[in-house]
């Protein structure tokens, strides 16, 4: 058994609040490491907060200028010699289909070449990962971890609901961010992905507080429980129309943009009930998508919801965001509106996908001063690739003895 199926087989085994003492056991056997330490993206995505008996007391990592940080932008291993050159860290970033985690960091001594280790120290990385995810079922030590600040009852509602951060398969990459991050309580998103298809959706909610949380869980679970029934897409909103309809009759309901893209062939249907929105940048230009506005979920009895299409095309961007966004205010009273947000659109475009929405949050914090924000603000990244036909062996490979991608400091 190689090493790196020990590490496996002891994660399999431990309990969950111990898969950080089997990896720091392991790696300090095997690697002579001198401490492992990880840590957790918030829930604002602004820093990362180690995970320990008490994750509070000690001191977070600023994403935007840390050495953990520009291994978790860049998503690449990122190695830093100690001042005396008696150690050296590796700082790998943890992330599990596409969904950004945390950071895991390595300090080995320096008379270990960190280079030759990297590939089998992100494997051990990557198995750690996938465990938490796990554990998270079973222990809270994770989602502590990830908690700058405490949340509010009607946000731990909406996080526990949410699919997470980012998710990427070869056919697409996305990443979806809300503000504020620890008060949020209407607006959500969901996705889920198959063999053939990409279901995402974007709700608002009316109302504030709870109210409004318990409002999107019924939303959110209906149409999953339409989705997970085989019902097609405009049967899952008619679904969820009902089931708000039932609770609230019309004196609640909640807007959804809903689309179905084909993986095959970029064909995508679209159920746009309410204000979510979508931008679409293509070759370099960026328009707004309007679809046919049809009734909010619940809003009457018995609504019927018809598709439409369009297609998504290799190189696509397409931005969705909601009314919080841009329909923010200036303390002049300045509406941020369609047309700044496009410019910021264009403004992110080198950026990935996974870092376009916090950017465009950033921007829309900077637009509104020191305005608090008085709406949820949501934002979602799609790049499309499209399908391609897989050809040879070791594509996408790096010749060997090569490590592209890592960084020194």
């Amino acid at each position: 058994m190689d090493k790196i199926s020990m590490v496996e087989q002891a994660l399999h085994t431990a309990a969950p609040h111990a898969l950080l003492d089997v990896v720091t056991a392991a790696l300090a056997e095997q690697y002579g490491a001198e401490r492992v330490e990880l840590r957790m993206v918030d829930y604002g995505m602004r820093s990362l907060q180690t995970v320990g008996p008490e994750p509070r007391g000690a001191e977070p990592v600023p994403i935007q200028g840390s050495p953990q940080g520009r291994a978790f932008g860049s998503q690449e291993p990122c190695v830093t010699r100690h001042p005396r050159h008696d150690a050296v860290t590796v700082h790998l970033p943890m992330t599990i289909r596409g969904d950004r985690m945390g950071v895991l960091s390595v300090r080995l001594p320096a008379e270990h070449d960190a280079r030759p280790q990297i590939s089998r120290l992100q494997a051990v990385c990557a198995a750690l990962g996938r465990e938490i995810l796990v554990a998270e079922r079973d222990t809270d030590l994770y989602l502590l971890a990830r908690r700058a600040t405490r949340l509010t009852l009607a946000a731990e509602m909406q996080w526990q609901l949410l699919p997470g951060h980012s998710c990427a398969r070869p056919e697409f990459s996305l990443g979806a961010h809300l503000e504020p991050a620890y008060a949020i309580f209407g607006d959500n998103f969901d996705w889920s992905v198959s063999a053939d298809h990409l279901t995402l959706v974007l709700t608002n909610g009316m109302g504030e507080g709870i109210e409004a949380s318990l409002l999107t869980n019924l939303a959110i679970n209906a149409l999953r429980n339409a989705r997970r029934a085989g019902l097609d897409l405009c049967d899952q909103a008619s679904l969820a129309d009902q089931a708000v309809y039932a609770r609230y009759r019309g004196a609640c309901y909640l807007s959804a943009l809903l689309l179905q893209f084909d993986l095959a062939t970029g064909d995508v249907e679209v159920v746009d009930a309410g204000s979510p929105r979508m931008w679409r940048q293509r070759e370099g230009a960026v328009e707004s998508v309007r679809f046919d506005a049809q009734l909010p979920l619940g809003m009457f009895e018995d609504t019927v919801y018809v598709g439409e299409h369009f297609t998504a095309r290799p190189g696509d961007r397409l931005l969705f965001g909601s009314d919080g966004v841009y329909e923010a205010l200036s303390p002049s009273g300045e509406n941020y509106g369609e047309r700044a947000l496009a410019r910021a659109l264009g403004n992110t475009r080198l950026l990935p996908p996974t870092q376009v929405p916090q950017a465009i949050l950033h921007q829309l914090a900077g637009f509104r001063s020191e305005s608090p924000l008085d709406d949820d603000a949501l934002v979602v990244c799609l790049d499309w690739y499209g399908r391609k036909e897989r050809s040879g062996s070791g594509e996408g490979g790096a010749p060997e003895g090569d490590f592209p991608g890592i960084v020194a400091i």
